[in-house]
C-alpha cells in the first residue's frame, strides 16, 4: 500500500510529490515512495531554504517577491540557488512579473507533508 502519489506535471511546479493524506504509520513505504518523501524532506534540510520557505509562508499577502525575503545572510546567487531547490520539489510556485519573481507554498504540499506524520491519538 503506498501512502505517496505523483502530482501530473501539468498540475504541479515541476514533477512535484505530494503524499496522500494517510499518515506514514498507516502502511510500510514502498522503496519508491520513500526515495520521493525523502526528497521532499532533502529540499528541506537546508536552514537557509527553511528560512526562505517560512518568509513565503508567512508574507502577508500570502506571496513574496524575491526582493522581499533574499535577506537571509547568503549571497542572490546563493539564494536563487536554494529557491530553485524548493521550487523543483515542488514546494515553492513562482510567477515572474516585470524584472521580479513572486513566490507562493504550493498549496498542497504542507499539509499533505504534515498530514503523513501525523500520529493517531492513543488511548
Amino acid at each position: 500500500m503506498s501512502n505517496l502519489s505523483t502530482v501530473p506535471p501539468e498540475e504541479a511546479a515541476g514533477n512535484a510529490v505530494v503524499p496522500c493524506c494517510s499518515p506514514i504509520i498507516a502502511a510500510e513505504l514502498s522503496a519508491l515512495d520513500a526515495e520521493k518523501l525523502a526528497a521532499l524532506f532533502k529540499a528541506l534540510s537546508d536552514p537557509i531554504r527553511l528560512r526562505l520557505l517560512s518568509r513565503v509562508a508567512s508574507h502577508p499577502a500570502g506571496e513574496a517577491c524575491v526582493c522581499d525575503i533574499a535577506d537571509v545572510g547568503v549571497s542572490q546567487p546563493t539564494v536563487s540557488h536554494h529557491l530553485k531547490k524548493l521550487r523543483e520539489a515542488g514546494l515553492l510556485t513562482s510567477q515572474r512579473r516585470r524584472t521580479w519573481v513572486y513566490y507562493r507554498i504550493a498549496p498542497e504540499v504542507l499539509p499533505a507533508l504534515a498530514a503523513v506524520l501525523v500520529l493517531p491519538a492513543r488511548i
